[in-house]
């Protein structure tokens, strides 16, 4: 565990207009965690995913970022450049609809192929070789390569899009319902394929999701957003198990 946090979020707000979209966040995400962020929809938790991730620029707060040069940056001060090849380089963004997250009319390699690319590969063998070994990792075969994201089921296009974002060694993945709209067994498959490549890679990620098993499953910590607040925080196990704010109460046992 490092002494620093990979990220500080410190009182972010995000207002559209007169309505609050996040209010008065603050959190810290060390290096290896996985921190999920549960709510209805509407509790906000998309929008501080998005303004954590400089989608949306924040109305009020600061959030800072441990740069691999060691230093502790506020986004804020990241010149427009800096901001764009942090995004393709260190972070990774797995959308809740593949499509959002990939380049339909570029093959499979591609994909991950133009990632590798944002970090300075040129050598096409290589980046075609490290593209079949990704496509393997998430249970895409070799030989669908050449072939697009629009051959694909909705299933393989997420993998497909876990691939291409983790293919640069991410230290931080921002996944917005990355199991959202997918059947049942899909899901389960996909859960397996995120718990194995967290644990292999050691990367921090920040999980919105409604689904509470979702939750547990994938992530250490949890917050639980009502109405744009943080209502309740803390260990997963903890706040699932033994739920201490009326809201979390309430969440946890519709599930039941």
């Amino acid at each position: 565990m490092s002494d620093t946090p990979l990220l500080e979020v410190d009182g972010l707000t995000r207002r559209y207009g007169a309505r609050i979209g996040c209010a008065d966040v603050s959190f810290r995400l060390w290096p290896g965690e996985v921190l999920a962020v549960v709510g209805e929809s509407g509790s906000g938790k998309t929008t501080l995913l998005n303004t954590v991730a400089q989608r949306l620029a924040p109305s009020e707060g600061v959030v800072r970022y441990l740069m691999r040069d060691g230093t502790v940056r506020d986004l804020a001060t990241l010149g427009e450049a800096e901001r764009r090849f942090l995004a393709r380089t260190d972070w990774g963004f797995v959308h809740q609809h593949p499509a959002d997250g990939l380049r339909m009319n570029v093959s499979a390699g591609g994909n991950v192929g133009e990632r590798l690319m944002a970090v300075g590969a040129r050598n096409y063998g290589e980046i075609r070789a490290t593209a079949i070994d990704w496509l393997g990792r998430v249970e895409i075969a070799a030989d669908r390569i050449d072939d697009g994201p629009r051959t694909f089921s909705g299933g393989m296009r997420q993998r497909l899009q876990i691939a291409r974002n983790l293919v640069t060694h991410p230290r931080l993945v921002f996944m917005d319902e990355p199991t959202g709209g997918l059947d049942v067994s899909v899901q389960a498959r996909l859960l397996d394929l995120l718990r194995r490549l967290v644990a292999e890679t050691g990367l921090a990620a920040i999980i919105v999701t409604h689904d509470l098993a979702v939750a547990r499953l994938l992530s250490t910590r949890m917050m639980v957003m009502k109405s744009g607040r943080v209502v309740e925080d803390g260990l997963t196990d903890r706040v699932l198990d033994d739920p201490q704010h009326a809201y979390t109460q309430l969440l946890v046992s519709s599930i039941l």
